[in-house]
């Protein structure tokens, strides 16, 4: 209940079948373009009989790369040289835009260090594709959110509001 205003709110999550398991083991995308560790989250808000739903997806970032343990905290990430990586990416963006429509891809990994190159290769890739139907938002979290400060995130909401309200 909000202001005396009384509803439900479900919130749901789905994991996929597709490439489960474990963080650093499993990582980006197969050949079919399902990405690891792939979840769907919805929010579905019930009042006085009208009904309204908002679905999150996430996943590891959609091209072939690994990240294989070793003795080091962060393993760093390796992007495959010797596949094409543009197939898989185009069919995982073409099933994501059928069951949910436009995409606002929202990668928080640090655009620096080890990780940067994911960064990189991820806008390259989403800006090759060339496509009106999904947009690409780059928020290095834990540089701008560093030491507690979470009102930072106001600076990653004011960017994707628009698109958050279409």
């Amino acid at each position: 209940s909000i202001n005396g205003k009384c509803f439900d709110w479900l919130l749901v999550s789905r994991r996929s079948c597709f490439r489960a398991g474990v963080r650093y083991y499993v990582r980006g995308i197969d050949s079919e373009g399902h990405a690891a560790n792939f979840v769907e989250t919805e929010q579905i808000v019930h009042y006085k009989g009208s009904k309204a739903s908002f679905v999150q997806t996430r996943g590891s970032i959609p091209f072939f790369w690994s990240q294989r343990p070793n003795l080091k905290y962060k393993p760093k990430p390796q992007i495959s040289k010797s596949v094409n990586h543009m197939d898989g990416f185009q069919r995982h963006f073409d099933s994501q835009i059928i069951s949910y429509g436009k995409q606002m891809i929202v990668n928080l990994v640090n655009q620096k260090g080890s990780e940067k190159p994911l960064e990189q290769t991820f806008a390259r890739m989403v800006n090759s594709m060339a496509n009106g139907m999904v947009r690409y938002v780059a928020f290095d979290f834990h540089k701008e959110c560093s030491r507690m400060r979470w009102d930072r995130l106001q600076i990653l909401m004011d960017q994707l509001a628009e698109q958050q309200d279409e």
